[in-house]
Parts: C-alpha cells; sequence; structure tokens
C-alpha cells in the first residue's frame, strides 16, 4: 500500500510538473525587428472623403429602382472625380456597377495581388430611422466618430483603400508587383453581378493572383475574456451556407377534433432533436491554430487549459461551444430561422415547414448537413427538403505560413504595435467566395480597430467608425499595399 502511495504521488507530481511546463512555455513568440512606424499623410481629406462617401445611399435590394442606380452612378462618378490621381495612375475596367482598377508593376513576371471592398450598404430598417442618434446617411463627422451607413461595412474599406494608394502616389512609390483593387457594387446580395464578374474576367485573361485582401475581421477589443490587447484575426477561410426544409406531416383536419398526431408536434420534436443534438465538432485545424495563438496571452488559469488540452481539452471544448461567437468556430452551426403551418386559426395543418440555416464550417461539406439531418430527423412523419438552390460549401482554407500572410501581419504590428494576430475563420460571407477562384491564398480583413460598442451598429442602429482608428487603418493598408507590392 505504501508503494502504492508513493507511486500515485510520483505520477501526480510529474503531471503537476509537466503541466506547468507546459504552461510557462506557451508563450507568443517575439520579433524584435519589427518596430512601430509613423506615416502622416492628409488626414482631414479622408475622412471628408469617408464622409461625402456615406452621404450616396447605395443600397442593395433584389429589384434595383431608378433612384437607386442612379445613386450607384453617382457614387462611381465621384468616386472618379475625387481619386483623380488613382485613375490617372491605372487602367479602370468598369463590370456592371463595379469598377477593377489596375496598378501596373514593373515586373510582369511576379503574380498580381488584388486588394478589394464594397460599396454597397443593407438598407436602415424602416421604421428605425429616428433610434439613430445621427440621420444614417448624412456622413456626420463629430469630435469622435463619422457617422452613417457604411461606416464600418464597408465604405470604411473602400475609401482606407483608395486614400493609401492614393498617398503612395504622391509618395513617388512605384510598384514591382501589379496590384489590382476591386470595389464591388452588390456584395451584400451575393456579388453575382460584381465580383464574380471579376473573377470571371481575371480568368479570362488567364491571371492568377497571388493572394487577395478583402474585408473580415477587424482588430478587436474585448472579445476574448481576460485578454487586454487587440485581437486581430486574419480570416484564412470562411463558412459556407446551406438551408433546409424540415417538414412535419400529419392527416389534418378541424382544430375542433385534433388528433394526437399533428404536424406541429412532429415538427417540433424534430426541432428539438436538431437543437440538442448539434454537428460534431471541436478546437482541431484552423481552429486549434486560432485559439493557441491568442491563448498564449490569456489569464495563467486559461493558458494552462489551453497548454495541456491533452487533460483540459473537453472541459476547452465545453467552454468554447457555450459561446456563441466561439461555438461559431468549431462547427457547422445550426438555426432554426423561419416556421409556417396553418392557413387559419382552426385548421390542422397537413405540414408544419421550418427552415433551418447552416453555416458549413470548413471540416464540413454540404452532404454532411444533410447526411447529418436526414439521419437525426427523418421518418414517416417528418421529411428533410431541400431548397431550389443547392447551398455554397465553404471555402477552401488558406495558407498562413505565406509570404502574404505574413505580409498582413507584419504591417499590422508595424502600426498598431503589440497586438495578437491569428488565423481566423469568417461566419458570415464576402466577395472572397467569387475572388479565391482566381487567387492562390485569399485573406479576410479590415484594418480597423473595433470595440463591441462599435460592432452593435454593424448592420444595425447606429453604424459608426472613430476618427482615429479609421486613419490608423488607413496607414496599416498603406503598409500592406507597399510591402505586398515590393516584392
Amino acid at each position: 500500500m505504501l508503494k502504492l502511495i508513493k507511486f500515485s504521488s510520483a505520477t501526480l507530481l510529474l503531471l503537476i510538473v509537466i503541466i506547468l511546463i507546459n504552461t510557462l512555455t506557451h508563450n507568443p513568440s517575439r520579433d524584435d525587428n519589427l518596430k512601430k512606424i509613423v506615416i502622416n499623410f492628409d488626414e482631414v481629406r479622408a475622412i471628408n472623403n469617408l464622409s461625402d462617401s456615406i452621404k450616396f445611399k447605395t443600397i442593395s435590394g433584389q429589384n434595383r429602382s431608378q433612384e437607386s442606380l442612379e445613386e450607384f452612378e453617382s457614387f462611381i462618378q465621384w468616386l472618379k472625380k475625387s481619386y483623380q490621381l488613382v485613375a490617372a495612375n491605372t487602367s479602370l475596367q468598369r463590370l456592371n456597377d463595379t469598377l477593377l482598377f489596375k496598378w501596373e508593376g514593373s515586373n510582369l513576371n511576379l503574380k498580381p495581388i488584388l486588394v478589394t471592398g464594397h460599396y454597397d450598404v443593407v438598407p436602415v430598417i424602416p421604421g428605425t430611422e429616428e433610434s439613430w442618434d445621427e440621420p444614417p446617411y448624412s456622413g456626420k463627422v463629430d469630435s469622435e466618430y463619422v457617422w452613417g451607413r457604411g461606416a464600418l461595412d464597408d465604405k470604411s474599406g473602400v475609401i482606407g483603400i483608395l486614400e493609401a494608394v492614393t498617398h503612395l502616389i504622391e509618395s513617388g512609390f512605384k510598384p514591382v508587383r501589379t496590384i489590382y483593387l476591386s470595389f464591388g457594387h452588390d456584395e451584400e446580395i451575393g456579388g453575382v453581378n460584381g465580383a464574380a464578374e471579376v473573377a470571371k474576367y481575371l480568368a479570362e485573361e488567364g491571371i492568377q493572383l497571388e493572394w487577395s485582401l478583402d474585408e473580415g475581421s477587424f482588430l478587436l477589443e474585448g472579445f476574448i475574456p481576460g485578454v487586454d490587447k487587440y485581437v486581430a484575426a486574419i480570416n484564412v477561410a470562411e463558412k459556407g451556407s446551406v438551408t433546409l426544409q424540415v417538414v412535419g406531416k400529419a392527416t389534418g383536419g378541424h382544430s375542433s377534433m385534433p388528433t394526437r398526431s399533428s404536424a406541429v408536434g412532429h415538427l417540433s420534436k424534430a426541432l428539438v432533436a436538431l437543437d440538442e443534438n448539434r454537428m460534431p465538432g471541436g478546437l482541431e485545424g484552423l481552429s486549434l491554430a486560432m485559439f493557441d495563438e491568442i491563448s498564449k496571452h490569456m489569464p495563467f488559469v486559461y493558458k494552462m487549459a489551453f497548454a495541456n488540452r491533452w487533460i483540459f481539452g473537453g472541459i476547452v471544448d465545453s467552454y468554447l461551444s457555450r459561446v456563441p461567437a466561439t461555438n461559431a468556430m468549431l462547427r457547422t452551426t445550426t438555426a432554426p430561422t423561419m416556421l409556417s403551418a396553418s392557413v387559419k386559426t382552426n385548421v390542422l395543418p397537413i405540414e408544419a415547414i421550418a427552415l433551418v440555416n447552416f453555416r458549413i464550417h470548413p471540416q464540413n461539406s454540404v452532404e454532411d448537413v444533410f447526411t447529418h439531418v436526414r439521419g437525426l430527423v427523418e421518418n414517416e412523419n417528418v421529411e428533410v427538403r431541400a431548397l431550389s438552390y443547392a447551398g455554397r460549401p465553404a471555402s477552401q482554407v488558406s495558407s498562413w505560413e505565406s509570404e502574404g500572410y505574413k505580409v498582413i501581419e507584419s504591417s499590422v504590428k508595424e502600426i498598431f504595435g503589440d497586438v495578437i494576430v491569428a488565423p481566423g475563420l469568417m461566419i458570415a460571407g464576402s466577395d472572397t467566395r467569387h475572388y479565391g477562384k482566381v487567387a492562390d491564398n485569399s485573406y479576410r480583413f479590415n484594418p480597423f480597430p473595433l470595440s463591441n460598442k462599435e460592432l452593435a451598429g454593424f448592420h444595425g442602429t447606429n453604424e459608426k467608425i472613430r476618427k482615429k482608428d479609421f486613419l490608423d487603418g488607413i496607414r496599416a493598408y498603406i503598409r500592406i499595399i507597399e510591402k505586398g507590392s515590393s516584392t
């Protein structure tokens, strides 16, 4: 017995030592060669141009009115006039209302790069206009913010890129590698007539991009518990999407004589089953790479758990799965969004239908989702149907070891200093679903700092961007384009 106690104690001590060593060595790498740099440019012009751009109601809708067409055309003409230096030093290809600028480099043997954004915006929800502190299309500039629809998504990106290129031209910079700039007009409705046409045009011209940079995550503040630094998640992939109909079926009849078996009841049980049996996922691949880097900056207890996943992995996965934002990084998500059943209050429906939206993780396919749902809920009373469209698979995962990724990473650190840079997964969609078809690697990142307070305005009320953050983002774009096109 004494030997067993000694052996157990020694084993426990060894375990503790291993855990401590793993934790204490789970630290971020240092690059002492990277120093913060200062870039001066015309800040007043940049703020004014962002403000003016917001005043154009370039609202994406499925059916564009004559008024809408005029707003888009007015914006394009304003852009050409406001950025004459860009226009004079590039060639322009217009694909519907999407603009593709080409800034030719001196070495045509190098694959080009693409930096892109979109200038269309989502509508303001009717009836909520009075809830805005400033009118949504005013472009109001106060002592701290620029206000209005598009301030975050994504006119700040478009204007930021154009200001960056203008500054480089004014500074006499000449690119070695050719740079394309694409500004989409229909990203908010899928990019079919914009980015898709750009990708088609580049493919027909035989142009394969070294890498592309589109909108995506920001430099996020206060999103990871215990981490007080900005987290710059450079999204190297984006989720796909598919929506399925889950249909409960029954005989129907009059509500005064309800049967024990109803379409609504069958559907309800199916939805509960989907809710309680999420698609498998966990901390692996891209998700593991992201959290492995971020966890190096966490407080000791969190760092210990991530550094010793061989023993705490279940606890870590369980914790991340409980938080919607981090859960979405780990798996394909399930979201019932719309319900329909009877046409009248006293009629038992023959069919009760739920639309369930799945955001597909790169580890899964559209077919994986069908297989999961059908295996879980389909029976003689429940049918799973596809909608008329097949869905969209997740993107390919781009390399976070490539030169393009390193250019973005180092540029962000040179401008913002001690920030956490990690590969990330975009849980929404972007125009890169199209651009990625002609790029070796595709990245999704807006180099603007953003707090929870500002994030609430994204597609919502009181969209705004802090002036200082917008200007620093322009500095990051300058560095990204300068470095990315120099070699």
